[in-house]
Formats: structure tokens, sequence, C-alpha cells
């Protein structure tokens, strides 16, 4: 791959990423109960984490990726999420939280499968795998806060 092209795929990724820390800050200002603004002030942070990992990675190049299986435990897949708006619940947080991480991972396996075989295939696989991390995260709050509840 040439070296534009794969600046061109990292500055993308982040791209994402900023656009995932302004969704989370957004959110903050429409919540009122400081638990949940702790808890999107935490996703943001996540993101701006992914934003210091890519611009190292188009800083100096892609080092060795350590790649680690994580559990998914699905619930996302089952949950419909609306736009939010006004007052949201912490169940609302939960869902929005859980499908915007479900959308990043299917968006970083389908570029590591588009770069089969080069080695921004690694750094997107490796960034799904954050984005499932991120995503059980929240799918294990939703299973013991909300789900066990009813």
């Amino acid at each position: 791959m040439k070296r534009e092209d794969f600046k061109a795929v990292i500055e993308f990724a982040i791209e994402r990423e900023r656009e995932a820390v302004e969704f989370y800050q957004s959110l903050q200002e429409k919540i009122r109960f400081t638990s949940q603004k702790a808890m999107l002030k935490e996703l943001e942070m996540m993101e701006r984490g992914h934003i210091t990992v890519l611009t190292t990675i188009l800083d100096k190049g892609v080092e060795k990726i350590v790649h680690k299986s994580v559990e998914d435990l699905q619930i996302s897949e089952y949950l419909v999420a609306e736009e939010p708006q006004g007052d949201l619940s912490y169940q609302d947080i939960l869902i929005v939280a859980m499908k915007r991480e479900e959308a990043s991972k299917a968006l970083y396996t389908e570029l590591a499968e588009r770069f089969k075989g080069t080695e921004t295939e690694g750094v997107f696989s490796r960034l799904a795998e954050e984005e499932t991390g991120h995503k059980l995260q929240f799918e294990k709050l939703y299973d013991q806060d909300i789900l066990s509840n009813n």
C-alpha cells in the first residue's frame, strides 16, 4: 500500500473517532445526573485514546500489534436505538453507547477486510477489538442494571 493511501485511511479513522468524541460531548450536555455525565466522559476519553493511537501510527508507522480475543454478549444486536433527544434515561444512554460501539466495530472490521494482507489490516482489526471491548462494558452494565431488574 502506498504511503499516501495508508495516510488517508488512518486520517479517515481519526475523523471517525473525533466524531465519536463530539457525539459523547453533546450527550453530556443533555444529561443532568452526575453519574451519567461521568460515564459519558469516560466514553469520550476512550475515543480520545483511539485518536492518540491512530495519530501515533500516522506519525511513526505501525508497530507490532497485539491482538486479543474479546467476548461479545451481542445484547446490542437485539436492541433498537433512536437518535438521542431531550432527557435520556440510564437505559437510553447504555443503548446509544452500545449501538455506537457496535457500528464502530463493524466499520473497523470492514476496513480490516478491505486491507487484508497489509499492515493496515492489523491496525483496523485491533481497533475493532477495542470497540468490541467498549461495547462489552456497556452490555455488561445493561445486563446487570437493566435486564436483571426486569
